[in-house]
């Protein structure tokens, strides 16, 4: 692999540690993948030889799986890891839990944690590429990557698009990547939610704040819809989930109301009848699946390209 074509970094932790070179690259393969994940015959040998193991300290359903098929597509050999089923539960360390894993000779690990900075931490100490799939509040790379992949692909190019990601910002480390990626890519970006769940610094990151959601939606081209993240929230920061719907909901009438058709979009899971209803989602506005196969493909990009860069290396 040409130096080109090779990403500026051996690990994946965050949007905020790419440049907008290492991005292109990612989507130019990705849009390889794609190709073959839609082939009678969707396996590759790319990651024969690499073994990776996907640790997870959250639950997830869609990261990990779509991980794990990338990992599968590509033909690497993959061992799963759930926290609520191992020895952490016994009071074992992170850095101890992935070095007994590193000693089955695993190159890679994908690793969802709670606690922001747990993926730099461990790149930190261990000589596999590490992958983070979600660490706390602080960013969700992969799922920005495929955001930005999806918008690209319906529209031919991310730059000069307007973007507005809708619901609880503050909670959300996908809105922080989405806004590292977006904004790098060229993208005018905006935040649209209550008050309370926009967070202050916001608008130093280079975004607009509406607390609209109507006039944001006349404004973008893209409305990317977050859930309300109630399992991170230790206090209540707005009267009810109904009264939540009744102002940020996105629904099919204010769609239908607007002076264009915009795209709508969702990291999942979707909380139907609270930030989306039915209607939408389900609706030619929406391009939730999309962004679902568009996961695999770039995530089967980025491990390629970071265990490309590591044989490389050896």
């Amino acid at each position: 692999m040409s130096k080109k074509h090779q990403l500026s970094v051996n690990h994946l932790l965050g949007i905020k540690d790419l440049s907008r070179s290492d991005i292109n690259t990612i989507f130019k393969t990705a849009d390889n993948f794609k190709s073959i994940i839609n082939r009678p015959i969707k396996k590759v040998p790319s990651l024969r030889d690499i073994t990776i193991a996907n640790v997870f300290f959250e639950n997830s359903t869609r990261t990990r799986l779509s991980f794990e098929l990338a990992e599968k597509r590509l033909s690497a050999d993959v061992i799963n890891f759930s926290a609520s089923s191992s020895s952490v539960n016994k009071g074992e360390s992170l850095l101890d839990t992935i070095n007994n894993i590193l000693a089955m000779k695993v190159d890679m690990v994908v690793m969802r944690h709670p606690n922001p900075g747990a993926a730099m931490f461990l790149s930190n100490h261990i000589e596999a590429n590490v992958i983070n799939a979600g660490d706390g509040t602080h960013e969700h790379p992969t799922q920005a990557l495929l955001d930005a992949y999806s918008i690209r692909e319906k529209y031919g190019e991310v730059k000069g698009k307007k973007v507005v990601i809708v619901g609880d910002i503050l909670h959300s480390r996908v809105a922080l990547s989405n806004i590292f990626c977006l904004t790098k890519l060229g993208a005018e970006v905006a935040v649209c939610g209550p008050p309370t769940l926009i967070p202050k610094y916001i608008e130093s990151l280079g975004v607009k704040v509406q607390y609209n959601l109507k006039e944001a939606l006349e404004w973008c081209d893209v409305a990317n819809v977050l859930r309300i993240q109630l399992e991170r929230q230790d206090i209540q920061y707005f009267p009810s989930l109904r009264e939540y719907a009744m102002f940020y909901g996105v629904n099919l009438g204010i769609l239908n109301s607007l002076k264009k058709k915009i795209i709508v979009m969702h990291p999942g899971p979707i909380n139907r009848g609270v930030e989306l209803s039915s209607d939408v989602a389900d609706s030619d506005h929406a391009i939730i699946l999309d962004q679902v196969e568009n996961g695999v493909a770039t995530r089967m990009a980025v491990l390629y390209l970071l265990a490309q860069k590591k044989i490389g290396a050896n």
